[in-house]
């Protein structure tokens, strides 16, 4: 674990930039920038197209070390090129910002009221190149859609069981059970996900972070916050719009935004570059101001 990364993400202030969009997710994520589906045909041109979306982003003025303690990036935009540098080697070497990686390879199908994520076959040759790419931690999503204590339950087990993995790859895993925040019973569901985390953090050995919905009940996750096994705790903005997420962010003192698609409402390909610079400035001043309450 490099060490000043590691004080810059236990003590900096600022946010996690989510620039993570994979497969699934990608089309949306152009098509919100602008970029409509019949303008590119197959992977490679829409993977291509996302790339020169991020370096756009990565690259502008606005997205600074000021602001920004990390970013989070897909598998593919780790092994690309920013300015000549690999992606997480031009943000520590250039910009100052710690690098991550998003690991899971999506969402398994319902059950017991949670969606685990698929397995991960690949994981073992996936860490050792973030590795050898000086990546700092991982990122790993599943999604809680009632509050069902056994499905809960496995999703937290799930986390923590390939976090271990991580961990003993020498990288730092954001542990992700994002709760969905339109389900009625979201507030029963953070109580019991609090519970099964808490026991977990018991037991690991080296420290996690943890990339959670922003709670129903404002500051419920100081605890976790307060965490000596826990590195820094991060919100997900969850279908929430930016302003909508800054504000119930700010109320929830120590949490800090890992926002990704309320990151880049608003940018546009068709947008000049001041034009971009000054969206882009505007939405890392608003985000940063919420994640520092």
């Amino acid at each position: 674990m490099n060490q000043e990364q590691a004080q810059r993400m236990t003590n900096g202030k600022g946010f996690i930039a989510a620039l993570d969009q994979s497969g699934g997710s990608t089309p949306k994520a152009l098509a919100a920038y602008g970029v409509a589906a019949d303008s590119y045909q197959g992977e490679d041109e829409m993977f291509n197209l996302v790339h020169q979306m991020r370096t756009r982003i990565i690259t502008s003025p606005a997205f600074s070390k000021e602001h920004i303690l990390g970013a989070i990036l897909f598998e593919q935009t780790m092994d690309r090129e920013i300015e000549g540098k690999k992606t997480g080697d031009y943000l520590w070497d250039v910009k100052g910002i710690v690098p991550f990686l998003k690991v899971d390879k999506g969402l398994a199908a319902e059950e017991n009221g949670v969606q685990l994520m698929k397995p991960m076959p690949g994981l073992d040759d996936l860490l050792k190149r973030a590795v050898e790419r000086h990546i700092f931690g991982t990122k790993m999503r599943s999604v809680i859609k009632k509050a069902s204590r056994e499905g809960i339950k496995a999703i937290v087990d799930q986390q923590f069981e390939i976090g271990e993995k991580i961990s003993e790859a020498g990288l730092v895993p954001i542990i992700e059970p994002e709760v969905d925040i339109h389900i009625a019973d979201k507030a029963e569901a953070e109580a019991i996900l609090k519970e099964e985390i808490l026991k977990h953090l018991e037991k690991v050995e080296k420290p996690v972070m943890l990339k959670l919905s922003i709670p129903s009940k404002d500051n419920f996750y100081e605890e976790l916050i307060q965490h000596p096994k826990v590195m820094r705790v991060v919100a997900l903005s969850g279908g929430y719009s930016r302003d909508e997420a800054n504000e119930l962010l700010a109320r929830n003192h120590g949490l800090i935004a890992s926002f990704s698609r309320a990151l880049a409402e608003g940018l546009s390909a068709q947008q000049s570059d001041a034009e971009f610079n000054a969206m882009m400035k505007d939405s890392v001043d608003r985000i940063y101001a919420a994640s520092i309450q």
